[in-house]
């Protein structure tokens, strides 16, 4: 039986927060790939779907989302720094910070790979016991399961 010959890109997705987790996907990623050339990074954090009844205006809701957004800057402009340290270019480093607009944050984090086209994606392992993984799954887990095309690495 004779394949096709499939290409893939070097285009990388990091969907980062501010965990150990994702701090420790950042490194390995500017480790092992080591300012490769011609790699393109997306660091990707999805702003979590705060909940309406939680603040006592939209204005209120409107502040924490920005100061949110504020904070996570500041996180993905750290990791990117990280990267560029580890030899890669600061123009094939980019910052996307998005709010949730899916039901769930793994499939957040696949419509954003098909979006941008990315045939990589690297994510942080949450640190979920076995018990809490079993009941409600894991973001990585749903990654690996659901992430069609692409080469998915979770990092511990």
């Amino acid at each position: 039986m004779r394949r096709e010959k499939t290409t893939f890109n070097k285009n990388i997705l990091i969907s980062v927060d501010d965990s150990e987790n994702s701090a420790r996907a950042v490194a390995y990623t500017g480790q092992i790939l080591a300012g490769g050339r011609d790699y393109k990074i997306i660091l990707l954090h999805i702003i979590p779907d705060p909940e309406e009844d939680f603040f006592p205006s939209r204005s209120d809701q409107q502040r924490w989302l920005a100061h949110y957004r504020e904070k996570m800057a500041l996180q993905l402009e750290d990791y990117r720094k990280v990267l560029i340290t580890h030899g890669f270019a600061a123009e094939d480093v980019s910052i996307e910070i998005k709010l949730r607009s899916c039901p769930s944050l793994a499939e957040c984090i696949l419509t954003e790979r098909a979006i941008s086209g990315c045939d990589t994606i690297v994510v942080g392992r949450q640190g979920l016991s076995r018990s809490e993984e079993f009941l409600f799954g894991s973001v990585s887990s749903k990654i690996v399961t659901h992430g069609n095309r692409c080469t998915v690495w979770v990092v511990e």
